[in-house]
């Protein structure tokens, strides 16, 4: 009877360090999108035709990414400070990416950041 007790404990706390680590790899994933998509993280995306193993684009520097719903990868590029260019690849059959962090990325599972973006909010004016 204590054997089974044992390997009943024994799978428990198994399946809830497993169940931690799956949790905490996924809060700094997110993490790490985060700080590449607000422009923190050096990577290089490469753009390759499958069919044909040529290279179609190669871009290094601070960008975010998205798949948006016309079968495109848009790419949104910090070109100087506070200058930004957005640039399309469609995607199709024979189309692929792959996306390397160069820099690597400093994030904590219990760090979160809030941005207050004024040029975008309300802004308050004074009037003497």
């Amino acid at each position: 009877m204590k054997k089974k007790i044992a390997a009943v404990i024994a799978l428990v706390l198994l399946i809830c360090i497993t169940a931690t680590g799956c949790a905490e790899a996924d809060q700094v994933s997110y993490n790490i999108s985060k700080e590449a998509d607000n422009f923190n993280v050096t990577r290089k995306l490469t753009v390759l035709n499958a069919r044909t193993d040529t290279i179609l684009l190669e871009l290094t520097g601070t960008f975010a990414l998205n798949n948006n719903s016309d079968n495109e990868l848009e790419v949104i590029i910090e070109t100087a400070d506070n200058k930004y260019q957005k640039d399309y690849v469609y995607l199709n059959d024979y189309t692929m990416y792959v996306v390397e962090d160069i820099s690597g990325s400093a994030v904590d599972k219990y760090h979160y950041e809030i941005n207050f973006l004024p040029e975008f909010g309300l802004k308050a004016t004074h009037s003497d």
